[in-house]
């Protein structure tokens, strides 16, 4: 498993507003609109391509399209919706699926309660969204689903992880392609099981209390 944590000004700017308690839901979604797009760039570094001619209007010249089958982003529900827009931004010929976990508070053990996925990923590859990787759970499960069904290699895109997440993610995922691009690595995470600093539950930042 390779980590790519994003040092960039920017990142980290952007990151700083999303972690004040007092900025609101909508400023919240804007920048991490902005902030995953600027992942996604990091991200899709070795998205596969294919060499085509086109015509300019000087000459022919050779350039590069996305390679087919196209790559799959995967937004883990419903957090994760907050980060899709930004993605398919910078890889707009990207097909989405959708993947509902949620973490039982108790256990802190995921659970997958929706899917809209292809039935066969062989030869995908596949880009998941997940703002914060915390325990490594539901991020291991989402990527384990991906694998079941063919994928052959996943990225996740988070704006915060903890080391704890990243060690577990580690070995649940031996063995495989797995490529995690972070905003920033915190800390630690708190006895409940959040990240520290962090930035609170990402899904209600976003959304609201449901």
């Amino acid at each position: 498993m390779r980590v790519h944590v994003a040092d960039h000004p920017l990142i980290t700017h952007k990151l700083t507003v999303l972690r004040d308690k007092t900025t609101p839901s909508p400023v919240f979604r804007a920048l991490t609109e902005e902030l995953v797009t600027l992942l996604a760039y990091e991200a899709t570094r070795n998205v596969r391509t294919e060499p085509i001619e086109i015509e300019t209007p000087v000459t022919t010249t050779m350039g590069l399209a996305i390679s087919t089958p196209r790559p799959l982003v995967v937004p883990i529900l419903r957090a994760g919706l907050g980060m899709l827009e930004g993605m398919v931004k910078l890889l707009p010929t990207a097909e989405v699926g959708f993947l509902g976990m949620v973490r039982n508070e108790e256990t802190l053990e995921p659970a997958t309660y929706a899917e809209r996925l292809p039935d066969d990923l062989s030869d995908r590859q596949c880009f998941v969204l997940d703002p914060m990787l915390a325990t490594g759970g539901s991020l291991g499960a989402a990527i384990d689903f991906l694998f079941a069904r063919g994928a052959i290699d996943v990225t996740a895109i988070c704006l915060l992880a903890a080391p704890e997440g990243i060690e577990a993610l580690e070995k649940a995922t031996e063995g495989r392609d797995v490529t995690i691009v972070l905003g920033a690595l915190d800390e630690r995470l708190n006895e409940n099981g959040y990240i520290v600093p962090g930035l609170g539950d990402a899904g209600d930042r976003l959304y609201g209390l449901v």
